[in-house]
């Protein structure tokens, strides 16, 4: 039976796939809006790919916010409520990224193929990814439910976490985010060199480097863990390393969420030439990251905290 720690990690790396794909795709979706080609697809082609782009930003979200709530919720520990935050999380990730992938499919059949072909190509994509996502695993996991019910608690129980776990654990999280982001910022560097970036407004080409100001100071923050363990504590794990790495990883959410939204806005002023609603959607963007990453874990910290306090105050007083 796999101990809480390995499952805790298993869950990461699953997740670390997830997030690197999905990052990818909104590094060719915000890259894509400035291509020539993209300017003679059909109004609606360009609303769809918009659509699709936005539906990532929402999987990006979700992918994200296990690393948010292992480390501010359970400070690092590794807990069955951990596992199944994480589990459920992917589980309505993997929707918005399989309605894209329908999304994507369509689109690129429609410019090589036309319509009539395009509609059945983007359905059986969806289809596709449903059912290897959601349907195959419904219809393995039905006849083994009995047997992992009776394991649960065992397999679950909580063994405590060491703090060579938490340092392997929370550089996991780092690494999660970061190979998104390198790839992120490889499309906003490609992007400033297509005949598309010259022709935004001034406003809108402010608005995409301060977005590739704030990827770059997500990466910074993403490997700065890697280069205090070596050359600060040269190799050691520490409280202190994994005070820092856990600060940094969560402080790199910020720019993470400000640079994406940042170049949300362009690309919605670009498709939709409205830099109001644009900026509307921006700035629902980020509540969304904030609010799932930080506002939703800081809540819950702060009711566990406020139920170990009365369970105190009540064992006190008897």
């Amino acid at each position: 039976m796999a101990k809480l720690a390995d499952m805790a990690e298993n869950a990461l790396n699953e997740t670390r796939m997830l997030i690197l794909g999905a990052q990818v795709l909104i590094g060719f979706g915000f890259q894509a809006a400035f291509q020539p080609g993209f300017d003679r697809l059909p109004a609606e082609a360009q609303q769809l790919k918009l659509l699709g782009l936005g539906l990532m930003l929402i999987a990006l979200a979700l992918l994200i916010a296990p690393c948010a709530f292992h480390q501010i919720v359970e400070c690092g520990n590794d807990s069955p409520r951990l596992i199944a935050f994480t589990g459920r999380i992917a589980a309505f990730a993997l929707l918005p990224f399989a309605v894209t992938i329908g999304i994507e499919l369509f689109l690129a059949a429609l410019v090589v193929f036309g319509a009539a072909v395009a509609l059945p190509v983007g359905v059986i994509g969806l289809i596709f990814a449903l059912f290897l996502w959601y349907g195959l695993e419904w219809l393995w996991r039905e006849p083994d439910r009995h047997k992992a019910d009776e394991n649960k608690e065992r397999t679950m129980k909580n063994e405590g976490t060491s703090l060579e776990n938490k340092i392997k654990q929370v550089l996991t999280e780092a690494r999660v985010v970061l190979p998104g982001a390198q790839a992120l910022l490889g499309f906003q560097l490609a992007a400033i060199l297509t005949d598309g970036f010259a022709k935004l407004p001034r406003s809108s080409q402010y608005a995409h480097i301060v977005s590739l100001g704030l990827i770059a100071v997500t990466i910074v923050l993403l490997m700065a863990p890697a280069a205090f363990h070596r050359i600060v504590e040269r190799g050691e794990d520490t409280e202190r390393l994994h005070r820092f790495a856990s600060a940094a990883v969560l402080a790199a959410m910020v720019p993470l969420a400000l640079g994406v939204a940042s170049d949300f806005y362009v690309v919605v002023s670009k498709v939709l030439d409205a830099p109001g609603l644009a900026a509307g959607l921006a700035g629902a963007s980020l509540v969304v990251f904030f609010g799932l990453w930080f506002g939703f874990t800081l809540a819950l910290r702060t009711r566990d905290h406020a139920s170990h306090s009365a369970l105190r105050i009540s064992r006190a007083a008897r």
